[in-house]
């Protein structure tokens, strides 16, 4: 027997949807790809020519490609917190360190939640909201929904998990009710370190031709390591391939709504885990052939990662809750034109807590930023600290610099630090920072030079200062609003293996 009040229910949530503004009942499927550690650069649409990424250049194509895309924090867990619940990593508590506890309180605002609310059949692959601990306050699991990490294969590197991706999409497909629309979250591990090392040049990555970013040393050990790091994104992008292949045999192409993005930058110095261009400037993508009024466009508005939950929300005809400070995306996919669309996006925002214990006293290294069309403006909350970790205290992972994860660029930067051409690479990736930073981003991705103490570029840095104190206000950051230090003393939850 139907229970008269559960069936009124029912009947009003689809009506709330279909009353939605340009929301039909016949909603989009979701698939997000989160890469693990990639900057914006490295595809082919970009113009990385070192490898192939056919299946990010045919979203892109087909659909939009954003230039200016950006992550709220350099740091996974915290990142993919402020994708997930459409907020500032200074709005997640606890959350906004690594290998955290999450509040519970956060899942009345995570967007898959939201969605499995009204229907939509969830699921994930390998890497979700992580790397954290879900227990402490109450989760019952992770909110992306269950874990499909059934089918392996064999990995072609040591660094590449054995995890298949795309039959494990296809056994979420095969397991998804007809009727009901699917949000699923390929999370892969690549190209998160560790890399076996020179990988990419046995399996056809040529060093010779990747480019070799300025805070980088032009020398072969780096290439080669950045030769891996490409390899890995090439190996997820033909796993999303397979994906999109599926889609299409199922007839669901069209009408699915298709993200490729990654959490934060290279897992490389004065990269990842730093608020620099290398660390929060994100690769994005995204094509929905029956919502985007029309692809192939390149899109230069200021956009953050935390924009996404809106957006799908409202494609999904969900109601967007008042915490989220993300913008939906939903004008931009509505326009005709390329370029920039919204002039209301001027700024984007991030910022750092703690990513490992790797400090005395297990301190923070906080940090928080703005950047606009041309500069990037970084203020070091505790300057005095070592930014990437102390060169005295081991990280819990047992290497000094912890913040900085280990590697052969890494190796390279140690053991030639005294050399006259080393030397301001390795000081700009380890040595203590000022206050405040300023980089002209236009003709200095690489943030080389600091232009904050240059008098020229004083009404620059006090503009950018005060745009960045007023958001902080606005968005609540304790930091600012109270001076709590409140990220400093919560429990590190990492165990080594």
């Amino acid at each position: 027997m139907t229970h008269p009040i559960k069936s009124f229910t029912v009947f009003m949530v689809i009506l709330a949807i279909s009353i939605q503004p340009g929301i039909s009942q016949d909603r989009p499927n979701i698939l997000i790809c989160i890469t693990d550690d990639q900057s914006w650069v490295h595809t082919s649409f970009a113009g990385e020519k070192a490898i192939a990424t056919p299946a990010f250049d045919r979203v892109a194509g087909e659909g939009l490609y954003f230039k200016n895309a950006f992550c709220a924090a350099p740091s996974c867990s915290p990142s993919r917190g402020s994708i997930i619940t459409g907020q500032e990593m200074w709005r997640l508590g606890e959350a906004a360190n690594l290998f955290s506890a999450v509040p519970l309180k956060l899942k009345q605002v995570s967007f898959p939640v939201l969605l499995e609310e009204l229907g939509y059949f969830t699921g994930h692959t390998q890497k979700g909201w992580a790397p954290n601990d879900f227990r402490v306050h109450g989760w019952e699991h992770n909110p992306l929904g269950s874990t499909y990490n059934q089918s392996d294969l064999q990995s072609p590197t040591a660094g590449i998990v054995s995890n298949n991706y795309a039959e494990n999409f296809k056994d979420f497909l095969n397991k998804c009710p007809e009727d009901e629309p699917f949000l699923f979250w390929f999370g892969s591990s690549e190209p998160h370190r560790k890399f076996e090392a020179r990988s990419g040049a046995r399996l056809g990555v040529d060093p010779e031709e990747v480019t070799v970013p300025g805070f980088l040393p032009d020398v072969p050990e780096v290439r080669n390591d950045l030769a891996d790091y490409l390899l890995e994104i090439q190996w997820v992008d033909q796993h999303l391939s397979r994906m999109i292949e599926e889609l299409e045999a199922r007839k669901l192409l069209d009408n699915t709504i298709i993200i490729i993005t990654s959490d934060n930058g290279m897992a490389f110095p004065s990269a990842k885990n730093n608020l620099y261009e290398y660390g929060i400037h994100m690769p994005l993508a995204i094509c929905w052939k029956d919502g985007i009024e029309r692809g192939g466009r390149v899109i230069e508005d200021l956009v953050s990662l935390t924009d996404l939950a809106p957006t799908l929300l409202e494609c999904g005809g969900a109601k967007v809750p008042g915490e989220m400070t993300g913008n939906s995306l939903l004008k931009i996919f509505n326009a005709t034109t390329s370029g920039r669309i919204e002039k209301s996006r001027k700024y984007v925002f991030a910022g750092k807590e703690r990513h490992t214990v790797c400090r005395e006293g297990e301190l923070p290294y906080p940090q928080r930023s703005v950047r606009d069309y041309q500069y990037l403006y970084i203020r070091n909350l505790e300057p005095d600290r070592w930014p990437a970790g102390s060169p005295d205290v081991p990280s819990v992972h047992g290497w000094v610099y912890g913040d900085i994860d280990q590697s052969p660029s890494l190796t390279y930067l140690l053991e030639h630090r005294s050399d006259s051409e080393i030397k301001s690479l390795f000081a700009l990736a380890m040595k203590k920072r000022p206050m405040e930073e300023l980089y002209d981003i236009v003709n200095d991705p690489a943030c080389l030079l600091n232009l904050a103490d240059r008098k020229e570029y004083s009404s620059e840095r006090k503009r950018l200062s005060g745009v960045l104190d007023k958001y902080l206000a606005r968005t609540k950051d304790p930091r600012l609003v109270t001076g709590e230090s409140v990220w400093d003393h919560f429990p590190y939850y990492f165990q080594n293996p």
